[in-house]
This record gives structure tokens, C-alpha cells and sequence, in this order.
């Protein structure tokens, strides 16, 4: 069996470098997914991203930074660590963004985390294109679960 690989992507209609910054600096990137980071996306850097709406957080590692082009990190470095990657390409005056999460394990757990990851980045795509084409937050990732805290979160912090 091939390991599960979670992608998504969307086109945003804003400046590429602006779409780049809006996933690397924190102070935008907390608009419209994660509510609080220890810091900003630098080669080398670890930081720790939290939702505090959730109770939970992660740890990031960043392996490679190519502004305006690429992110890419290692998350849940305390847990069960996978790869995200994001692609940031100049389409005129818009920019398509993809993300691509791997090093899920083939088992049920692993095929589960990784469909829950696409599901996941769909999201944060959806609310990125809100908050940077029109300046709206329209809560995607709090609304995604009102009850609170998902259960497979319990004990991850």
C-alpha cells in the first residue's frame, strides 16, 4: 500500500509575495488559522502554533524557506511528525497556492489523519482566500468544531 499524502490548493487573487507573507508571518497567518505562534516562519526556526480555541498546539521545524515560492516544515515534532509543503506560483496578479501534508504510515490511524489533514488544509485555503481577498474571517477553522475540543486532540497540547 502506498502511504496517504493529504494536498489542497486554491487560487487566491492577490499578489504572490503578499499570498507567501500571509503563510509565513504570524501576525497574518493568526487571522484566519491557528490564534497564537511563538514566531515567524525563518529557515531553522521552530516555533509553536496554538489554537487556543481547541486547547491544543504544535511544534513546527522549518526546513526550507524560499520567499515568495516555497514553505517547508516538519509539524506535531513532539507526536507523530509528517511534512508539509507549500507551493506559492504567480498566476497575473493572483497566486495559486498548494499544500501538500506526507509521511503518513499505510495503517487505518495513518489513513485517517491523513484524510482529516486534507479535509483540514481545505479548509485554511478557504479562510486564506477570505481574509486576503476580501478581509473577512469567516471562522472556518472555529466553526469547524463549535463543541470545542475534537476527540482525537485529547491530551495534545
Amino acid at each position: 500500500m502506498t502511504a496517504p499524502v493529504a494536498s489542497a490548493g486554491m487560487l487566491i487573487r492577490r499578489p504572490v509575495g503578499e499570498v507567501f507573507e500571509a503563510f509565513a508571518d504570524p501576525a497574518i497567518t493568526s487571522r484566519f488559522w491557528f490564534t497564537r505562534s511563538s514566531g515567524r516562519l525563518e529557515p531553522g526556526a521552530r516555533v509553536r502554533w496554538e489554537w487556543e480555541m481547541y486547547g491544543v498546539g504544535t511544534d513546527v521545524t522549518v526546513k526550507a524557506i524560499e520567499p515568495g515560492r516555497r514553505i517547508l516544515i516538519d509539524w506535531d515534532t513532539a507526536d507523530t511528525p509528517t511534512e508539509v509543503e507549500w507551493l506559492f506560483e504567480a498566476r497575473g496578479d493572483a497566486a495559486f497556492v498548494a499544500v501538500e501534508n506526507r509521511g503518513f504510515d499505510d495503517s487505518p490511524a495513518g489513513v485517517t489523519r491523513a484524510l482529516d489533514s486534507s479535509g483540514g488544509f481545505n479548509l485554511v485555503m478557504a479562510a486564506a482566500k477570505f481574509w486576503l481577498e476580501h478581509g473577512i474571517d469567516p471562522r472556518i477553522i472555529e466553526d469547524a468544531h463549535p463543541a470545542g475540543r475534537r476527540p482525537e486532540w485529547k491530551g495534545r497540547a
